[in-house]
């Protein structure tokens, strides 16, 4: 017999909440799908997505702890889905975790940065040009000389909702770079990056530009550099692409 004050995943377990959360704004984006009939589809897939998530219990190796892991599911697909998005977010996450050891191995000089690069607020019915704006225009600013020299990054874009209603898109970007460029000959001044976005835009005013290194850390007793560095990378990746979509 069911229980009925089990309904939601975290009544079982309540370390999958974010499961909850992303199917709650599911919903309500499924729901405005559903008001547009060229849209419908897309609200009736939304509507049964992560329906049935199957389960199984599973021990982590490194600390011995038992968890729920998910064995099966259904997934919409639908490209704005927020579960979708978010279980997307989670599989490059771990892509580039797999990968992330031997990046540090291979470059164990390189250092990181956090470059945010943004545009003015557009009106909602303006903002697939200004994505394709953007784009082109880093597209343009990675031939710049100033940017040759990074040595891989990492791109996401998120998009907030102004007071007025308008459209705030902006790019997060992590970049792999030489030590050079934080403080020698590469270095770039944070007012040549303003300047370079506004060039490759296109635009005639200075668009709002955040640039920050990741700051190293020192290993813990007992703990490699190379581990110390891939664990603060970890989290670097992990604040840039929870906005992936």
């Amino acid at each position: 017999m069911k229980n009925p004050k089990l309904q939601y995943l975290t009544d079982y377990s309540p370390s999958d909440a974010p499961w909850d959360a992303h199917r709650s704004v599911s919903d309500d984006v499924g729901g405005i799908y559903l008001l547009a009939a060229e849209y419908e589809r897309y609200g009736a897939r939304m509507a049964s997505c992560g329906g049935l998530l199957r389960f199984g219990w599973s021990t982590l190796k490194e600390t011995g702890e038992t968890r729920l892991r998910l064995r099966e599911a259904h997934f919409c697909r639908v490209r704005h889905c927020p579960v979708c998005q978010w279980r997307r977010s989670l599989m490059w996450q771990a892509r580039f975790y797999q990968s992330l050891p031997r990046i540090v191995a291979d470059y164990p000089d390189a250092r990181w940065m956090f470059l945010t690069l943004t545009v003015r607020n557009c009106a909602i019915g303006e903002l697939g040009e200004m994505l394709n704006r953007m784009n082109a225009a880093f597209q343009r600013m990675k031939v710049r000389k100033e940017f040759l020299p990074v040595q891989g990054w990492i791109r996401t874009t998120e998009v907030t909702r102004g007071s007025d209603g308008s459209a705030h898109p902006h790019f997060h970007t992590l970049m792999m770079v030489p030590p050079s460029m934080l403080s020698g000959d590469g270095y770039v001044k944070h007012a040549r990056w303003v300047e370079l976005w506004r060039e490759c835009l296109r635009v005639s005013y200075n668009p709002n530009v955040d640039v920050r290194a990741v700051k190293p850390r020192k290993p813990k007793d007992g703990e490699s550099l190379a581990c110390a560095t891939a664990e603060l990378v970890r989290g670097a990746v992990a604040e840039t692409l929870k906005y992936s979509t």
